[in-house]
């Protein structure tokens, strides 16, 4: 059984665009409203990844594609554009294993796309990088392909997203579940990108036993191969990606950390938004969900540890109960805001 976070079911009333979506607008800037975006002032980064295509949705709602030099794609994007003239700050929001494409799970399962849509920032979610944990591999993979993440959210995506979206140049990132960990990491790898860092139910540690475990099931849940990602267990590149081992990375980030005990909470029935009655989904939360979140609760009391040793702090959401879902992450989307608003503002 997968994760509860793969799951496949959608609410209609926040997938990105709809019908508006089929409705492309020429990606010229006299298609874009003043002030919102400029596909035509988007750069091209130095290796040559660029933007590709803008098409405007409902509200903020839009759907990008930007070639990556590195992945030799295009990735496709959610945006959320803030309207009028004065620069705001960017939010990325990346997904959990799944991907949940066409669409980001976070922005559909967690709210956050009706969340965000009344802040003043610009979010860019990312659609794709199933058991990726976004982060550069070290050969294509048979099922997974080429996953370049890291290079491509770090250096290729942020030029083209400034010089396109009215930004302010301050970002923010958000990841849950696999993406948890890849948040740390890449605030680590590039620590002047990201004021704020928002991390929920993910384990930090990639290394050490455990960590190496749970990442070998993450990145097999959809085929892939964890040695073309890091190499062999003793590749120097697992500690290499192993945010506990460089928090210290960490410090002047502001850091909003979430994780729940994997005990049945106030989300695990059949009334949950996101269960609705589905006994299966239920089971899978009670049953996979809660052992996941055990676990990243063992991890995330682990960097915690690792944090207060080093002095760093961060605003913890440690929760007595709760499982691996999306309920959970709604909550944990809305908490965590006032620390990253802060941090970017």
């Amino acid at each position: 059984m997968k994760n509860p976070a793969t799951r496949t079911r959608r609410s209609p009333k926040l997938l990105i665009g709809g019908l508006a979506a089929a409705l492309i607008l020429a990606t010229t800037p006299a298609a874009i409203a003043s002030g919102d975006a400029d596909p035509g002032a988007a750069v091209t980064a130095p290796d040559g990844s660029h933007l590709v295509s803008l098409t405007l949705g409902e509200g903020r709602t839009a759907d990008a594609e930007v070639y990556s030099a590195a992945m030799g794609k295009n990735i496709a994007l959610k945006l959320l554009i803030a309207p009028g003239d004065e620069p705001r700050p960017t939010l990325y929001v990346l997904d959990g294993v799944g991907g949940a494409e066409p669409e980001n799970g976070v922005l559909d399962w967690a709210d956050a796309a009706e969340f965000y849509a009344t802040k003043d920032v610009n979010v860019v979610a990312t659609v794709g990088g199933d058991s990726s944990y976004f982060t550069d591999w070290q050969k294509d993979d048979p099922e997974l392909g080429r996953n370049k993440w890291a290079t491509f959210l770090t250096e290729e995506l942020p030029p083209i997203v400034d010089s396109t979206l009215n930004t302010t140049g301050k970002n923010a990132i958000v990841g849950l579940s696999m993406s948890a960990t890849s948040v740390l990491a890449l605030s680590i790898k590039s620590p002047d990108l990201y004021e704020g860092v928002a991390s929920f139910s993910g384990c930090a540690q990639t290394s050490d036993p455990l960590g190496r475990a749970y990442v070998w099931i993450t990145v097999a849940n959809f085929g892939g191969n964890p040695e073309n990602m890091w190499g062999k267990p003793d590749d120097p590149a697992w500690e290499a990606n192993d945010p506990y081992i460089h928090a210290a990375g960490l410090r002047g980030t502001a850091l909003y950390i979430a994780n729940a005990s994997g005990l049945p909470g106030e989300y695990d029935h059949l009334e949950a938004d996101n269960v609705d009655g589905e006994v299966s989904q239920l089971i899978a939360q009670l049953t996979v969900g809660g052992v996941i979140e055990a676990a990243t609760n063992q991890c995330t009391h682990n960097l915690k540890n690792r944090l207060d040793s080093l002095g760093i702090p961060a605003t913890y959401d440690l929760k007595d109960r709760g499982t691996h879902s999306w309920d959970y992450w709604r909550d944990d989307i809305r908490n965590s805001w006032p620390v990253l608003e802060k941090s970017i503002n």
